[in-house]
């Protein structure tokens, strides 16, 4: 695990230039890596060409030293990641005798590239992003994995191509001053983050998930391919209990896979069905006591701490426990924001690297259970769109905007408190009528009719999910494999995975997810829907693998999930600095928003009137512009 970076210039610069340029790079992301750096670095009359890297030491902690290169020295390449099924690989190659100079699974990769080219990015089981230059045919490759769980940012502007594990790296490079991204402004304030492969600014870019780009260094051409082309999804006529069985032994087997390291493991345990269940199975296969991380509130509505204790004491692991309060948030809550380098507004960041910052000061590696709603269909949302095709074919439209109208003063709440009111209305306001329905489910931000009440004309679009649609081929989604498939797309990678990364690696701690295993999404892909959600249970066929292992009833237990009482921090220790965001000569400085109501929104929320959501997104809109304001319009 580590961080990296790159750059191609046009020109021909100095050795000394260049190590400049990707040292100033590399020191930008030393939490990612701060165990060892590496540098490789070449240039000739028509072309320079720099990459780097940052490391923490998980796997092969004597050798593993980076960047790798081939015998012959004409192929580099600087990787971060995990590689889970790299034994296995090195195996094969080493079978058709190829050697090794380390146990590294990024000299695999090497070996692989070296032998099968880019067809054998489709071998990888893991969580990536690398850069290979191969100086024999000049073409430098940059790839992503799968789900996109480790980051990889590029752009190509003023005579150079530069490639990065994080924003900030190709920000330090920029020699012109970038414009805001209109579509990625737009979606930002729908969805509260900004997925691939749009960034804030115009002209730089997430590189997509299960992608690679080839940059030729003699024509400077660009190409992206994806490493794992669509297939059609067949749904298979299986049994429950076989199919039940097959879904407990597919997550074992993953858990066992991303539990191989060099030192020391434990789990992030929620208490929550996918935690609980990680937990559960890394203890079934560890000789020792594992280690479990959880954290609790001081608002009891947003504690659920007691979950965690009952899975620890039945697991008998080394249990850790971590309360937060307000002054924990003000200590560390610009910190966590900034990070990001870019506007993101999914609140459970801050409580995600509270528990990472803790863990890491146990162990180096910890499991997560992300990615088990994707996979196994566990999100509210699903059940909001099964609702809202029932709902509006049987209720008349004119009829839902009277019950919406006049239930609207009965279920707002005052605070952030996120009860059975609260629900009833999100519920209510999600309901759509038109095919865009479940695009309106996913917009945790403004809707699209509040969103241009707020945004000045020149910085709306008219359909910012239009990428989106046409790059899944699912204009109007309608049922839950359709559902699932758009948050693969969209929230895990650009809300769920970012926030993971960035948070755990701030606190140089490596996460792993064993729900985002190729292999397990594809299975649970051709399997009817109703064993994923049978009626109202979500995870239904997760929930019945493991029960067994379980007190009765405790996977059947409501979670809420990583919730954080930040509509109440707004009124509180942030609320100085989220009024000087609304100040008229601000805001009329800025030239993104009708003043009026975007004044009236905030100051609605601060005197009593909850709009958690919108003015959170809002208050983080705001802070990362007034901390790059003067570079982006000066």
């Amino acid at each position: 695990m580590c961080g990296i970076n790159g750059l191609i210039s046009l020109k021909q610069e100095s050795e000394e230039q260049l190590k400049t340029y990707i040292t100033q790079m590399n020191d930008l992301i030393i939490h990612r890596g701060p165990d060892d750096d590496g540098v490789f670095i070449y240039s000739n009359d028509d072309v320079s060409i720099a990459m780097g890297m940052r490391r923490l030491s998980i796997i092969d902690l004597s050798s593993g030293k980076q960047p790798i290169f081939s015998d012959d020295k004409n192929i580099v390449i600087v990787f971060n990641g995990e590689i889970y099924n790299y034994k296995v690989l090195r195996q094969e190659l080493k079978d058709n005798g190829v050697t090794f100079k380390t146990h590294s699974d990024t000299e695999v990769i090497l070996k692989l590239y070296e032998s099968q080219g880019t067809d054998c990015f489709k071998k990888l089981d893991g969580m990536f992003a690398f850069s290979i230059y191969d100086k024999t045919i000049n073409k430098l490759f940059i790839a992503r994995d799968f789900f996109g769980e480790k980051p990889l940012y590029y752009s190509q502007r003023n005579g150079k191509f530069i490639w990065a594990s994080e924003l900030k790296s190709i920000m330090k490079l920029s020699s012109t001053i970038p414009e805001i991204d209109k579509t990625a402004l737009n979606l930002f304030f729908k969805l509260t983050y900004i997925p691939a492969p749009f960034t804030i600014y115009k002209d730089i870019f997430k590189l997509e998930a299960n992608h690679f780009l080839t940059y030729n260094l003699k024509s400077h051409e660009l190409t992206s391919c994806v490493i794992h082309k669509s297939e059609t999804i067949e749904k298979q006529k299986i049994p429950f209990e076989e199919a039940k069985s097959n879904v407990k032994n597919l997550v074992q087997e993953s858990v066992e896979s991303r539990s191989v390291s060099d030192v020391p493991i434990g789990t992030f345990l929620s208490g929550g069905v996918d935690s609980s269940v990680v937990s559960l199975c890394l203890a079934k296969t560890s000789t020792t006591k594992i280690n479990t991380f959880s954290i609790g509130f001081e608002k009891k509505s947003f504690d659920e701490s007691d979950k965690a204790r009952t899975v620890a004491k039945l697991i008998n692991s080394n249990h850790h426990e971590f309360i937060i309060s307000e002054k924990d948030l003000e200590y560390h809550v610009h910190g966590i924001l900034n990070n990001f380098d870019e506007p993101f507004a999914d609140s459970s960041a801050l409580p995600t690297y509270l528990v990472a910052n803790k863990t890491s000061q146990h162990v180096k590696v910890a499991l997560t259970g992300d990615g088990g709603d994707e996979v196994f269909g566990g999100y509210n949302k699903y059940y909001m769109g099964k609702i809202n095709q029932k709902y509006t074919n049987i209720v008349p439209k004119g009829v839902h905007d009277f019950l919406e109208k006049y239930t609207k003063a009965i279920l707002d709440t005052k605070y952030d408190n996120r009860g059975k009111r609260f629900k009833a209305k999100r519920l209510l306001k999600a309901i759509d009528y038109s095919d865009n329905y479940y695009w309106d489910i996913i917009s945790l931000g403004f809707a699209s009719n509040s969103l241009s009440s707020i945004l000045l004309p020149p910085f709306l679009i008219s359909d910012a999910f239009n990428y989106y649609k046409e790059q899944t081929n699912i204009q109007s989604p309608e049922n839950l494999t359709e559902y699932r498939i758009i948050d693969k797309h969209i929230s895990l990678e650009g809300d769920m995975l970012v926030k993971v990364d960035r948070t755990s690696m701030l606190s140089s701690l490596e996460c792993r997810a064993p729900f985002l295993n190729k292999n397990l999404w594809n299975y649970t892909n051709t399997l009817p829907e109703d064993y994923l959600m049978k009626g109202w249970d979500k995870k239904h066929i997760l929930k019945e693998a493991f029960k067994n292992e379980f007190p009765k009833g405790f996977l059947d237990k409501s979670k809420s999930g990583f919730g954080v009482p930040v509509g109440d921090w707004l009124r509180s220790l942030l609320r100085n600095e989220l009024e000087s965001y609304i100040k008229p000569v601000f805001l009329k400085e800025q030239n993104i928003f009708h003043l009026d109501p975007i004044t009236k929104l905030v100051t609605d929320h601060l005197n009593g009137k909850d709009h958690t959501f919108m003015v959170w997104s809002f208050y983080c809109f705001q802070k990362w512009y007034f901390n790059n304001k003067h570079s982006l319009f000066r």
